[in-house]
């Protein structure tokens, strides 16, 4: 894969996360989501459906404060955090999805989640854990 499409792809990945809003043909039509969140696991084939998906566990913006990216042979490897806000609180969770490639739309998704955290739950993390890395 190149990197530099890689790069392109992922980066309107990203765009798709913090918006909910999916940039012209980051997708194409038939793309099949795998989700993982915690003790659980969904999918949803074809764009608008992959979209729903999304949206409904995130229906707010929000940002993407850091990632990495990996290229593959087929795509990409993203790790990223994600920060949210929903009815007055803060949110936070992080996330790994291998991305599959067909020109320059992804056509498949695999993405596993920590869950989200909200405030508290960060502090008690804080409070329980010394971290090496952000």
């Amino acid at each position: 894969m190149n990197a530099d499409l890689a790069r392109r792809v992922a980066d309107r990945f990203v765009q798709f996360i913090e918006t909910g809003i999916a940039p012209d043909g980051l997708f194409t039509d038939d793309v099949f989501c795998d989700f993982t969140p915690p003790r659980w696991r969904l999918q949803a084939q074809g764009r608008d459906a992959v979209i729903a998906l999304r949206r409904a566990g995130h229906p707010a913006p929000g940002s993407v404060p850091r990632f990495r990216l990996d290229p593959t042979a087929e795509g990409f490897v993203i790790e990223f955090e994600e920060r949210w806000q929903r009815d007055g609180r803060d949110w936070y969770s992080r996330e790994m999805a291998r991305a599959d490639l067909r020109g320059e739309a992804i056509c498949a998704l695999s993405v596993y989640c920590t869950g989200d955290w909200d405030a508290a739950r960060e502090a008690e993390h804080r409070a329980a854990v010394s971290l090496a890395r952000p």
